[in-house]
């Protein structure tokens, strides 16, 4: 899907620098698996210690 974007052309280029990227394309698709990736583990670790296990080893071995 074409997509017309002004973003500025340092940020880009500092960007696909640090991401070995060949294109602008391939910088911004790398930037935003990226972004989604770190704000899934976010969430994720958001949740820490939410759950809990009346018996552990039962739980474990229901499996």
């Amino acid at each position: 899907m074409k997509t017309t974007l002004d973003i500025p052309i340092e940020l880009i280029e500092q960007a696909r620098q640090l991401a070995k990227k060949k294109t602008k394309t391939e910088t911004v698709i790398a930037a935003l698996d990226e972004l989604i990736r770190l704000k899934k583990r976010e969430a994720i670790l958001a949740k820490a210690g939410m759950l809990t296990f009346h018996d552990w080893e039962e739980a474990r071995h229901d499996r």
